[in-house]
């Protein structure tokens, strides 16, 4: 049976896991379930995507996924076997699954998509209490990505976790300029938006 990575195509971290599996040169079907489907409440205990299935192994959590698709596929490695390059790998994904995804996809995009007054007006009261701590951690990630890669200086994991938000948050006036602001984040989205696990998994 193919890998089968469930979720909604449009979720950060569902793009996350598909952009771990297209490195890594693994064939796998995206089955865009919502979250809290049926069939995702029965894999998810919260009803959250992404979940994936490989045969009769069944997983949640996207770090946990990416993980996996890395060790249980051939292809080139997204952690290095270096313990400590592989701990710094992991902790800037762990990063960009946590700090920055709270804030720039629940506290930032969610709310220019989704908090809307009943004439469909943007309600900007929450985005503006966010305004500083946006420039704030894309400072954070410009200097994160000096070295050409998200904490390193060549492409791992961490970058297929760090793209997709940041791809998100550009698309919205305060976190396009936070990012064309940046002496590296700028051209290192620009470089990375070029390799074909980004592009394959736009949609």
């Amino acid at each position: 049976m193919a890998l089968e990575i469930i979720g909604t195509p449009n979720s950060n971290f569902v793009r996350t896991v598909r952009m771990v599996a297209e490195e890594k040169g693994v064939f796998y079907e995206n089955s865009p379930d919502m979250p809290h489907s049926d069939v995702i409440k029965l894999l998810h205990p919260m009803g959250q995507v992404p979940v994936m299935k490989h045969d009769d192994f069944q997983l949640f959590e996207s770090m946990a996924i990416a993980r996996y698709i890395d060790t249980a596929f051939d292809g080139p490695p997204l952690v290095p076997a270096n313990p400590e390059a592989a701990a710094r790998t992991i902790q800037w994904a762990s990063f960009a699954q946590t700090s920055v995804d709270q804030l720039i996809m629940r506290q930032y995009v969610l709310e220019y998509l989704f908090n809307k007054d009943e004439s469909g007006n943007l309600v900007r009261d929450n985005i503006d209490k966010v305004v500083n701590k946006i420039s704030k951690i894309f400072r954070t990630l410009d200097e994160a990505v000096s070295g050409g890669y998200f904490g390193s200086n060549e492409f791992s994991m961490a970058d297929c976790f760090l793209m997709p938000i940041i791809s998100y948050g550009q698309m919205f006036p305060e976190g396009k300029e936070a990012l064309e602001s940046g002496k590296h984040l700028k051209p290192y989205f620009d470089k990375l938006s070029e390799r074909p696990s980004f592009n394959k998994t736009a949609t």
